[in-house]
């Protein structure tokens, strides 16, 4: 088990399987030092816990609990490329898209889920750049999916 994974394991969390691609795309590319993840649902056991948008059907609460679902699986898919979470040297950016009630404008505080659980696992190096985007909807009616970009050692 890696430092990484013991951390997670710490903070109550279990690294899942990765979960299995939706359509054509692979969950995590490498190019490089680099290892870039597709959108991650908040895939628990094959299934969405909670459908509907934020700020209607999901309250904000729940959706950060969702954006941290989603980072554990990005987190799964880096280590199904990279092999070892330890080898990574700093998240570099996180993007999460938020299915919004058309009002909802707290996409931020909605991704802090995935921020924060980046950053305990990880230290420093889960500190990163971030983009919060609400949209109208994302597949299989999820309330939220974030991707990662990761740096590894060289």
């Amino acid at each position: 088990m890696s430092a990484v994974e013991a951390k997670l394991a710490e903070l109550g969390h279990t690294l899942p399987e990765v979960v299995p691609p939706l359509a054509a795309y692979q969950p995590a590319v490498r190019s490089g030092v680099y290892v870039y993840t597709a959108g991650q649902l908040p895939m628990v056991d094959g299934k969405l816990p909670v459908t509907g948008k934020v700020g209607g059907e999901v309250t904000p609460e729940e959706a950060k609990d969702l954006a941290r679902l989603c980072a554990l699986n990005a987190l799964a898919a880096v280590k199904s490329v990279a092999g070892d979470l330890d080898r990574i040297v700093r998240v570099v950016k996180v993007t999460g898209f938020v299915a919004s009630a058309p009002d909802f404008t707290g996409q931020p505080a909605v991704l802090n889920g995935a921020s924060e659980l980046l950053g305990a696992a990880l230290g420093d190096a889960g500190v990163h750049a971030r983009s919060a985007v609400g949209v109208a909807v994302l597949p299989l009616d999820a309330p939220v999916e974030v991707e990662i970009q990761v740096e590894l050692e060289a």
